[in-house]
């Protein structure tokens, strides 16, 4: 497994999207820029760190979360891969941070892992996830069953 380079100066709320995929551009500005729109019923400001490195490209979840395992204040990371540069709606790999070591035992890990431990947002979800998961409003395995009762398994937004 490859070392990706460490990621720096993410502001602690700022959501974390890292590009994994440099086939089109013109894919990547449509995806930065949905991200970057306002969100929510208030029309939050959209506060996002992106990895737009090439040292990235074709990187693995697992190498992603290798990457930023050191950050203990995220408790998910979105990768915006080669599905999210070809689909229509764009949506990003949603992943967990959370491991086995993080839960009380192994049936709390299965719990919160119901549905896998990744699933597909749309960008306007992005926020969604981001922030309700940070305040430990909603867990992972709420949004990841969301995604799974979509047909496409894709979570919408509210």
């Amino acid at each position: 497994m490859r070392v990706l380079p460490a990621v720096t100066g993410r502001n602690e709320w700022d959501v974390l999207v890292a590009r994994t995929d440099y086939r089109d551009d013109q894919a990547w500005q449509v995806v930065t820029a949905a991200l970057l729109e306002p969100w929510g019923d208030r029309q939050y400001e959209a506060h996002v760190h992106f990895i737009d490195d090439p040292a990235w490209a074709g990187a693995t979840v697992d190498e992603v979360l290798n990457a930023i395992r050191a950050d203990e204040n995220l408790a998910v990371v979105f990768l915006a891969d080669r599905t999210t540069m070809e689909a229509q709606s764009h949506a990003l790999l949603a992943v967990t941070t959370l491991t086995r070591k993080d839960c009380l035992d192994d049936e709390d890990y299965e719990q919160l892992t119901e549905f896998g431990r990744e699933f597909r947002t749309v960008p306007a979800g992005v926020h969604d996830v981001h922030s309700n998961l940070d305040i430990g409003n909603l867990g992972f395995e709420e949004y990841a069953g969301w995604a799974h009762d979509d047909p496409e398994r894709i979570y919408r937004s509210f």
